[in-house]
């Protein structure tokens, strides 16, 4: 063999600007490919249809602690759990000595009327004020369609939404 290298050796480029500018402009190329491709396999793997599934169950606390702020400050008023119109605010509320039991849901407007007629709790009390300016009592409420309390170990309230 005659001692040639089969490879032929890259030009160095002679101008001073080529110099400074080519091995930028190639890691911006390359920086730009690689975001190019992060992007196809992003929305090439990600299902935009998809829906997060909804909570069946509303964990609210402990049973004695709940029990314990009902008694001290009356029932308590939780807006929507499922979305924003208001549609499903509930009231909850506790009765008797034991915390485990004498549990009521109630849904936040009279009975007799619909969730376009919320009420607004007087503070500290029992009694909430409807959308016509009664004062009601806690039991005058309308009961909940699809919502009930659950008392879980004796220990824990949640709010089954199914």
């Amino acid at each position: 063999m005659s001692g040639s290298t089969p490879y032929r050796r890259l030009r160095r480029p002679r101008s001073l600007v080529a110099r400074a500018v080519l091995p930028v402009a190639g890691g911006v190329a390359v920086i730009a490919a690689l975001f190019a491709a992060t992007w196809v396999l992003a929305s090439i793997s990600t299902d935009r249809q998809r829906q997060v599934p909804r909570a069946r169950t509303f964990v609210v606390g402990k049973v004695d602690d709940v029990a314990a702020s009902i008694d001290e400050h009356g029932p308590v008023l939780y807006p929507d759990l499922r979305d924003a119109t208001g549609e499903r605010s509930i009231v909850i509320d506790h009765t008797g000595g034991d915390p485990a039991k004498g549990w009521q849901l109630y849904s936040a407007f009279p009975a007799g009327r619909d969730w376009t007629c919320p009420v607004e709790q007087v503070e500290g009390t029992r009694t909430f004020t409807d959308c016509d300016g009664r004062t009601i009592d806690v039991t005058d409420l309308a009961l909940p369609d699809g919502a009930r309390p659950i008392v879980e170990n004796s220990t824990t309230l949640l709010i089954d939404l199914r």
